[in-house]
């Protein structure tokens, strides 16, 4: 099991999160670092830790264009064989966090690509407890993945053949929104299994320097449906087509002529649009925020 975590500025709370890396249970784990850049303690506390664990720890350069790039560059830069996670820098994952994924993603045929995600226990900067991530009303699918993420980056855990799938991906896609969403958008279009656990692996830690934090309640969900309806999820939606569009040799046929009517969805006139939309049975999870992804089609904001 490789863990691949991006690393930048994070000496506040790296040492608990290495902790909790070492205190995991029933899997042997390496860990991969891609420091972008940092000027304070995290990259002498990663030479630390890696002394605790010699041979089982690797420090690399990051690409210093960050979170996004840092990730994708350690996904594409990792030889190692067998299972792939991915961690940052301020969590603190539950000691059976991979032991958990690896018993799930072993219940799926080594040559399907597979990825793991699951909820998040949510606390403050002190992990004092806030609340849960939302569950899931509606499975995980392309359909999906082209209007809303689903997977959690930092609960992610890949087989290897779904690893080899995103190395692919990421040598043609170009610019990417999110690392995690086009993870979930490759898988899930290449016919791939997306396994969501109901239950938390990790405290997710909310703090003042999170690059992307928790999208939870109501004040959070109407800010998320407000940016879609001002246009910034139609900016989102050109650049992922323009990923996916360079990566369609790894999409399922099926999955080509959802891209294609999704493209529709986006660039098509309001007629067209609304076609593509009842066509193309696109879905964000919720009542409410299915109702602004149709008003968002009809004015051209998807």
């Amino acid at each position: 099991m490789s863990v691949l975590l991006a690393l930048y500025q994070g000496e506040r709370f790296l040492q608990q999160q290495l902790d909790s890396i070492a205190a995991q249970t029933d899997v042997s784990w390496d860990l991969v670092v891609s420091d972008d850049g940092s000027v304070d303690c995290g990259p002498q506390i990663i030479r630390n830790f890696a002394n605790a664990f010699p041979g089982r720890v690797a420090l690399q350069t990051g690409p210093g264009q960050g979170a996004v790039a840092n990730f994708c560059a350690l996904l594409t830069s990792v030889e190692t064989q067998g299972y792939v996670a991915l961690a940052d820098q301020d969590d603190v994952w539950f000691s059976n966090k991979l032991a958990r994924a690896v018993t799930t993603l072993a219940t799926v045929p080594a040559q399907t690509p597979a990825l793991y995600c699951s909820r998040v226990e949510i606390c403050d900067a002190q992990l004092k407890p806030a609340g849960m991530s939302r569950r899931p009303k509606r499975p995980a699918s392309f359909r999906h993945a082209l209007v809303q993420n689903l997977v959690q980056g930092n609960t992610i855990v890949m087989n290897q053949t779904a690893k080899h799938l995103m190395q692919s991906a990421l040598r043609t896609s170009g610019q990417i929104v999110m690392h995690d969403w086009f993870i979930y958008q490759i898988v899930s279009g290449a016919g791939g299994r997306v396994i969501y656990d109901k239950d938390p692996t990790l405290r997710y830690r909310q703090h003042d320097s999170n690059v992307v934090g928790a999208n939870e309640g109501m004040r959070a969900r109407l800010a998320s449906i407000k940016r879609m309806l001002q246009g910034q999820q139609s900016t989102w939606s050109r650049q992922n087509i323009a990923a996916l569009s360079n990566c369609t040799s790894l999409l399922t046929v099926e999955n080509r002529v959802h891209l294609e009517t999704f493209r529709q969805l986006v660039e098509g006139s309001v007629v067209h649009r609304l076609q593509a939309m009842w066509g193309g049975q696109f879905y964000r999870q919720g009542c409410f925020s299915q109702a602004a992804l149709w008003l968002a089609a009809a004015i051209g904001r998807v």
